[in-house]
């Protein structure tokens, strides 16, 4: 048979969780009748490998045989012996294919605006390349090749100068050289906050023991204060600032004495035209809980 001219596109989301289904879809502005999806690398899958008359098929629940480069070609119906040239190569990686490995931040994960930040990856499992993603970043994942670590391997992703753009949330993977398709389950979320250098930083962190709350106040007009707890930014508290009189202030109401509230306390504010750009950090306030649960105390430091 001879081949039409115009090529059509394949498109899918190319990270897919093993055990989920995907869609992959053949695009075509010449209205093509049918479709034939095929695999170019990795495992043959025969469901994969027939002709479709509609630009959609739904493949899974997907496993690590499903990993590999896909392309598609388009035809007319009555004309099967005729296909268009075939579409540009997709990649489909399946995740969940070994254990997670551990992402955490050097320093820590609020970094000073133009320092440098690493974020090391490190697992249990012999890999060869790590993968890092960032929910944000537009940038394509940052691969590196793993270096052994005790009985595993690790990886170390060195940025900076850091700025605002560098905020976020980023996880990470393995996998092993001889199946670049197959990645581990993605780390645990870290969220990184970047500090400005030349924002005024809230003045006083404090507890109100007869409201259960800590109040952060500055004399600089925050948008919005945040509350992590022992360097945790995940799931840290939020609050909207109230200003009056040049100075803004915000109230994080805590609740009844419970030994699940005590830790080490700072605040940071932040503006709405930047809301990944945080401040520099209050003086620490330490709270403790002490006493029977019925009667407890809730100490500031």
């Amino acid at each position: 048979g001879g081949q039409l001219p115009s090529t059509p596109s394949l498109s899918v989301h190319p990270v897919v969780p093993q055990g989920q289904c995907v869609t992959l879809q053949c695009h075509s502005h010449c209205r093509f009748g049918m479709f034939r999806l095929y695999k170019v690398t990795g495992a043959l899958i025969p469901e994969l490998h027939s002709i479709m008359l509609q630009e959609s098929f739904l493949a899974g629940p997907v496993t690590p045989a499903h990993a590999g480069t896909y392309r598609c070609r388009g035809s007319y119906l009555g004309s099967s012996s005729v296909w268009s040239p075939p579409s540009d190569p997709l990649l489909i990686v399946v995740t969940g294919v070994y254990r997670k490995p551990s992402l955490s931040a050097q320093p820590g994960p609020l970094v000073k605006s133009e320092g440098n930040m690493t974020l090391h990856c490190r697992s249990e499992i012999q890999f060869g390349s790590f993968v890092l993603h960032s929910e944000e970043l537009s940038k394509a994942p940052w691969h590196l090749p793993g270096q052994p670590h005790r009985e595993g391997s690790h990886a170390n992703f060195i940025m900076g100068p850091v700025t605002a753009a560098h905020a976020g949330t980023y996880r990470c993977f393995g996998f092993l050289n001889h199946s670049f398709y197959e990645w581990s389950t993605p780390s645990d979320l870290l969220d990184i906050m970047i500090t400005g250098e030349n924002v005024l930083l809230p003045s006083s962190l404090g507890y109100r023991q007869e409201h259960d709350t800590l109040s952060c106040c500055s004399e600089s007009n925050f948008d919005v204060y945040h509350l992590p707890r022992d360097g945790q930014l995940r799931g840290h508290q939020l609050a909207e600032g109230q200003r009056h009189d040049g100075a803004s202030w915000a109230h994080f109401l805590l609740g009844p004495a419970k030994p699940a509230l005590g830790g080490t306390y700072i605040c940071h504010g932040s503006f709405d035209s930047s809301p990944c750009e945080w401040s520099g950090p209050s003086d620490p306030l330490y709270l403790s809980v002490t006493g029977e649960e019925s009667h407890n105390l809730l100490c500031a430091q």
